[in-house]
């Protein structure tokens, strides 16, 4: 029998070779293409009974596909390049010509995406109680199929039927030099109305108020009627209002969700519970927090056996012995998904009652927790850890600054007798955690947090960026840690649960940052998979560097985004096999799943306050669900910053401020204000007398006949033209002249080809007008 050793010299085997048992090219694109729930390489390989040399061939096949941009990774499966997420949110437009509904995505950004999809509503399964039949207008949560016809129209299946919006119109009243009022509506797409004087009710001009319309013909604006007054849009609560009508925040409780928070008692020790009050715990958060959801306590391990070693714990307010399964309370905190913050006020996910009273670890207060202990060795890595529900009893409620001061040597009253039993034990561990943190290798983006400054009148008074203490990092640390003993200790109990998933960055995307690192003269490894470490590498490269608050933020803009899944493929930023969500539980529904399911695995309820049982699907569809109620706090609280500043800045029309250009678009250019930060648009057509085309690959906009041009990360000085509050934007004039950019790249060569047929086009239909008429200035 020959033998099979390669000799040197021999060619090498081709990264694929056929085998007998391995299918086609063809059937396994189509069978990803049929079965888009099941499209990881171990669904492949089960589904054609693949094994041993065989997998290797197919995990080659999945990198070729992947790379000849057929498919694109999400996770561990592929799908088709494109497509669509497997649950979102749709709003429902209309019925096509068989009266079949037709719905649209609720987010959808027409810039970066381009036109939405038109997505069909399949008709629901018959005996099927929890389908919901659909009608126009609705918002619905909804599973996605791909397209299986020539057409390429995608289809849905309704999982929820989500609350209406209300029917109201939220804008500014204002007065008209003819005397009679109108509403400029929030939403720009809104025409304005009408409000005869006698609709007014208690309103006047420059009040933000909720409208609805009374009266709309074919001809003339509509009229309405004002329903209620929010305040006047220069306070910093209408304005958060705005941002609360505009993106469908539940922001009332409803009666029974009160009700059966005020009902609630507090817990008394005994049961399953452990006693811990001795124990001193202590809470560590911003001086103006409300309520206090996690707790901290470090010693040096006594063991022997681990010299060197800490022993971390780190207690968790026991959300879920108030907010029962099923309950008013859990259908209530569902449906908004997280707590919102915005500068003047919390949207709380649960009522004050439960999060600011009966959940709060108020120091020196009984209270109930959930509680893991974990041991570290001295190198960092953590070598068990076990889970206890508990009675607490805070020592001391502090604030990151009060706590960093008493370990830089300047204690007060109150931090002056913990600082030797509690707070050195604590920040020697933290060292400890720090050795493995190092060793894990997380991404270290350098992106400076900006918080709003409010005055007494509500309105902006400053902006500052707050100093990163270490005592933020050591209570960040602290909570990474304890997720991940969360996610280990429910997978090694074969537990479902929602995991918190950090894809790595799409081939594209990663193939867009070595386009533009190459011009920068830096260069990004090639590999089967990046690891956060070849971009630490780059941002240590750059620090200090003129190109350091560049180079930070393209690459966070390579990253995928994080969300919730019942399948885990990794959080790619944290460098992470396992994580959960576990440490907020007041703010976060995702945090309250993983408490039920540590609460059922373990045993340590009463049967009633654990995780039900539950498909995969069913916590799918949970985890759909909260991803966009995150993503809709995002959006609102980003949306509230910007109106505020624009707000703010609206008399400072005419006035030249210091920006540097943190957007690129093919539009124009986002230039971010750093003393406020917020941003404005500077107009492509209004940045000189040729054209500017988008150079992708450069993040830059160059001129066409010059090569000078505008970069991200530019430092420009830029002019405010024109202030929206209302829509929370600027529009700025360029006063900086471009600069010279070097050789343009490819994707430049190819979208001044594209501009040239575009503007030839142009002219060719505006033939008889003035000449040039087509061309962009």
């Amino acid at each position: 029998m020959a033998s099979k050793k390669r000799h040197k010299g021999d060619p090498k085997p081709r990264p694929r070779e056929r085998t007998a048992h391995l299918p086609t090219r063809d059937d396994v694109i189509a069978f990803i293409r049929d079965n888009p729930d099941r499209a990881t390489k171990r669904d492949v390989a089960r589904a054609f009974n693949l094994k041993g040399d065989d997998r290797v061939a197919l995990k080659h096949l999945f990198k070729e596909l992947e790379e000849e941009g057929i498919f694109q990774r999400r996770g561990k499966r592929l799908v088709t390049a494109g497509a669509l997420p497997q649950v979102m949110v749709l709003t429902v437009t209309g019925r096509d010509r068989d009266g079949g509904l037709i719905a649209r995505p609720l987010e959808w950004d027409e810039a970066e995406q381009g036109e939405p999809p038109m997505i069909a509503i399949r008709a629901p399964r018959h005996g099927r109680q929890r389908q919901t039949a659909a009608g126009v207008g609705d918002r619905v949560l909804a599973r996605i199929s791909p397209p299986h016809d020539e057409e390429g129209l995608h289809t849905a299946r309704v999982m929820k039927k989500l609350e209406k919006r209300q029917t109201a119109i939220l804008g500014v009243i204002r007065r008209m030099d003819d005397g009679g009022y109108r509403l400029e509506p929030v939403d720009r797409k809104q025409a304005e109305l009408i409000i005869d004087k006698d609709q007014l009710g208690d309103a006047s001009p420059g009040d933000l108020v909720e409208v609805e319309v009374t009266k709309a013909g074919h001809y003339g604006l509509p009229r309405a009627s004002v329903t209620r007054r929010v305040g006047s849009f220069a306070s910093e609560k209408a304005v958060s209002m705005i941002a609360i009508h505009a993106n469908g925040i539940p922001h009332v409780f409803p009666e029974e969700v009160l009700a059966e928070a005020e009902a609630a008692k507090p817990v008394a020790p005994g049961g399953k519970r452990e006693d811990w009050r001795d124990l001193p715990l202590v809470t560590i958060d911003p001086p103006d927090a409300k309520d206090h959801d996690d707790a901290v306590f470090a010693e040096p391990d006594t063991d022997v056996a681990n010299p060197g070693g800490h022993i971390l714990t780190v207690a968790i307010a026991d959300v879920a012995h108030y907010v029962r399964p099923g309950s008013a309370l859990d259908r209530e905190a569902l449906n908004r998904g997280n707590s919102v913050y915005f500068p003047d006020r919390v949207v709380p996910m649960l009522p004050e009652r439960i999060s600011n009273d009966l959940c709060s670890l108020r120091e020196g207060e009984d209270r109930p927790a959930l509680a893991v202990r974990m041991t570290f060795g001295a190198d960092g890595r953590k070598r068990d850890h076990s889970f206890h529900r508990i009675i607490m009893r805070s020592a001391a409620k502090l604030s990151y600054i009060q706590a960093q001061a008493a370990i830089d040597g300047a204690p007060d009253e109150k931090t002056g007798p913990l600082l030797k039993p509690i707070l050195k034990p604590l920040w020697d561990a933290y060292r400890c955690l720090e050795r493995g943190r190092e060793a894990r290798g997380p991404l270290e983006l350098d992106l400076p947090e900006r918080k709003i400054v409010l005055n007494e009148d509500g309105l902006v008074d400053k902006v500052i960026v707050p100093p990163r203490l270490e005592a933020h990092r050591l209570i960040e640390e602290c909570m990474i840690q304890a997720n991940v003993a969360a996610a280990e200790t429910l997978e090694a109990k074969r537990q479902l649960l929602v995991y918190r998933v950090h894809d790595s960055p799409s081939l594209a995307k990663e193939e867009a940052l070595r386009e533009f690192l190459k011009t920068l003269d830096i260069s990004l490894a090639r590999g089967a998979q990046l690891r956060p470490s070849a971009f630490n590498q780059i941002l240590n490269a750059v620090k200090e560097t003129d190109h350091a608050a560049l180079v930070n933020e393209v690459i966070l803009r390579s990253q995928a985004q994080a969300e919730y899944s019942p399948e885990n493929y990794g959080h790619f930023g944290l460098n992470l096999l396992r994580y959960a969500h576990f440490t907020s539980p007041i703010r976060r529904y995702a945090d309250l799943i993983v408490h039920r399911a540590l609460i059922r695995s373990l045993d340590l309820g009463d049967g009633k306050d654990g995780l039900p049982d539950m498909t995969e699907d069913q916590l799918r569809e949970i985890a759909g669900q909260i991803s966009i109620a995150e993503r809709r706090a995002v959006n609102a609280e980003r949306a509230t910053v910007d109106r505020l500043i624009a707000l703010h800045l609206a008399d400072n029309v005419g006035e030249e401020f210091e920006g540097r250009i943190a957007g690129v678009s093919s539009a124009g250019l986002f230039v971010s204000l750093p003393a406020y930060g917020a941003d404005g648009f500077v107009p492509a057509s209004t940045l000189g007398d040729e054209y500017f085309i988008h150079d992708e690959a450069r993040h830059a906009m160059i001129g066409e006949r010059t090569g000078t041009g505008y970069r991200l990360g530019d430092p420009v000085t830029v002019r405010i033209a024109e202030v929206m509050p209302l829509a929370g934007s600027m529009r700025f004039e360029m006063i900086t002249e471009p600069r010279k950019l070097g050789t343009p790249t490819k994707s430049f060569h190819k979208a001044k080809k594209g501009a040239r047929a575009a503007a030839r086009g142009r002219r060719g239909k505006a033939a008889g007008k003035r000449p040039g008429s087509g061309r962009r200035r």
